[in-house]
C-alpha cells in the first residue's frame, strides 16, 4: 500500500472511530441490592447513547479495596474513566495531575447554578470541575419507631437534648433500649459530629471540625459537647461494640429500640422492611440541628484519557450522571435525594422531600455543611485521628472531659 493511500486509510479508520461510540470503564463500591440496581440504571444511560459499559466493580470495606485497586492501576497508567471518589480526596487525586478538565460539560449542563456553591466547590481543582456529584445524604438524621414512643408515653420528637434525654429515660423504664448504636469508630463519629452541631451550632461546627480550629476544639462548647455523647452513650446497650449499622436500624425496626442517629442510608432499611414513614417510624434532624445539614456527597471523579471516543462517553457520562432522568432513579433507589437544586420530588417519599426541603434553605442560609464522620470536611490524616480519638473517648469511660477535649484538638493538628 502507498503512503498516500494507507494516510487515507488511517483517515477513515480515525474518522469512523471518532463517529463511533466508547467504552466508559467505572470503577464504584456499589454492589448491593438498591446500590447495584441505581449502577445499573446509569450503565442503561449509557448504552442508550450507543456506549459501551464496562463495570469495575469493587466490593468491600467502605471502597477502601476500591481505592487500593484505583491507585495501581492509576501508577500504571492504565486509570478506569471515572472512580467513585467523594470529599478532600477528589482535590489530593487532582493535585497529581490525573484528573479530565469537565468544565465544557458543567458549563453546557449548568452545573454551576444547578448545585449549592458548597457542593460545587467539592468538584472542582482550581476552579475547574473534576468530578460529577451523584446524590445527597443526609447524614444528621435521628429514626424513632412510633409504637416505642407511644408505648412509653413519649409524645412527640425530642428537638433538644434536654428532651431527648427526657424521652429516653421515658423508654429506658418502660424496658426498651433508647439508643440503637453499632460501636464502630465510624458510626460513633457520625453521632459525635451530630452532637457538637446541636451542642455549638452550625458555626462552631464549622470553626471545629471543619477549619479545625483549636480555640473552638479545646473550648468550653466542645467540653459540652463531651459530656452530651458521654451522656448518650449511657442510654446504649452493652452488646452494641462492633455491631453494624444496618443491626442497629434493626432493632428500631423490630421495635427493641427507639432511636438511631444515622445518615438517610437507614431509610432504605426501613423501606425493605416495608414501613411506612409518618405511620411506623418517623424520621427527624437530630436533637438542636433542624436548620442545618450535615451532608455526604458521592461523587465520580473523571480521569484524564487518551482515546478520543473514550473521552467523549466520559463526557456523556458526566452530563448523564447530573441529567434529571438518572438523578431521579438513583435516588429513589439509594435512599438518598437528588443533588440538582430544582428536581421535583413528586415520587419520592415524606423523609426525601424534609431532606430536599432543608438541603435548598440550609443552601441559602449558609449552614449547609459537609460531613466530617463521612469524608467530606478534612483531608483524610485529619479525619482518620479525630475518629481514633473520638472512638477512645466514646469506648473509655475512664477519660475525663478535659482529656478527652486535648485528645481530639491534638489529633486535629494531624495534617
Amino acid at each position: 500500500m502507498k503512503l498516500s493511500q494507507l494516510a487515507t486509510a488511517v483517515a477513515l479508520v480515525v474518522a469512523g472511530s471518532t463517529a463511533m461510540a466508547g467504552e466508559v470503564e467505572v470503577l464504584h463500591w456499589w454492589t448491593s441490592g438498591g446500590e447495584a440496581k441505581s449502577v445499573g440504571e446509569l450503565k442503561k444511560i449509557m448504552q442508550s447513547k450507543g456506549h459501551t459499559w464496562k463495570d469495575f466493580a469493587v466490593a468491600g470495606g467502605g471502597g477502601d479495596n476500591a481505592m487500593t485497586v484505583l491507585k495501581s492501576r492509576v501508577v500504571a497508567g492504565n486509570p478506569p474513566a471515572a472512580a467513585q471518589i467523594k470529599g478532600p480526596a477528589i482535590q489530593e487525586w487532582a493535585s497529581e495531575g490525573v484528573l479530565a478538565n469537565l468544565d465544557t460539560t458543567a458549563k453546557a449542563e449548568k452545573w454551576d447554578s444547578l448545585l449549592p456553591p458548597v457542593v460545587a466547590e467539592g468538584m472542582k481543582y482550581k476552579g475547574n470541575y473534576v468530578a460529577a456529584p451523584v446524590n445527597v445524604h443526609r447524614v444528621n438524621w435521628m429514626w424513632a419507631n412510633n409504637a416505642v414512643l407511644q408505648k412509653s408515653g413519649v409524645t412527640g420528637v425530642p428537638k433538644t437534648w434536654d428532651e431527648f434525654f427526657a424521652a429516653a429515660d421515658k423508654v429506658k423504664k418502660m424496658g426498651f433500649i433508647p439508643v440503637a448504636h453499632g460501636g464502630q469508630n465510624w458510626q460513633d463519629f457520625t453521632t459525635f459530629e451530630d452532637v457538637v452541631l446541636g451542642v455549638g451550632g452550625a458555626k462552631f461546627y464549622q470553626d471545629a471540625l471543619i477549619k479545625l480550629d483549636q480555640k473552638a476544639l479545646t473550648s468550653p462548647t466542645m467540653a459540652k459537647s463531651l459530656e452530651t455523647y458521654r451522656k448518650i452513650k449511657s442510654y446504649t446497650d452493652p452488646a452494641s461494640p462492633g455491631r453494624d449499622w444496618n443491626l442497629a436500624t434493626a432493632m428500631v425496626i423490630q421495635e427493641k429500640a427507639a432511636f438511631q442517629f444515622m445518615g438517610d442510608w437507614a431509610k432504605g432499611e426501613f423501606t425493605a422492611a416495608g414501613k411506612v414513614p409518618g405511620k411506623d417510624y418517623t424520621c427527624a434532624a437530630t436533637p438542636g440541628t433542624a436548620n442545618a445539614y450535615t451532608f455526604n456527597v458521592d461523587s465520580f471523579a473523571m480521569f484524564k484519557l487518551k482515546d478520543a471516543t473514550a473521552q467523549k462517553a466520559q463526557a456523556d457520562l458526566a452530563a448523564a450522571i447530573m441529567g434529571t432522568d438518572f438523578q431521579e432513579v438513583f435516588n429513589l433507589n439509594k435512599g438518598s435525594i437528588p443533588v440538582r437544586l430544582n428536581m421535583d420530588m413528586a415520587k419520592f417519599d415524606d423523609c426525601a422531600k424534609l431532606s430536599s426541603k432543608d438541603f435548598v434553605a440550609t443552601s441559602k442560609a449558609g449552614t449547609l455543611l459537609p460531613s466530617i464522620a463521612h469524608g467530606m470536611a478534612v483531608k483524610p490524616a485529619a479525619e482518620g485521628a479525630i475518629k481514633d480519638a473520638v472512638s477512645q473517648f466514646w469506648n473509655d469511660d475512664k477519660i475525663s472531659v478535659a482529656d478527652g477535649v486535648k485528645s481530639i484538638a491534638k489529633a486535629a493538628a494531624t495534617q
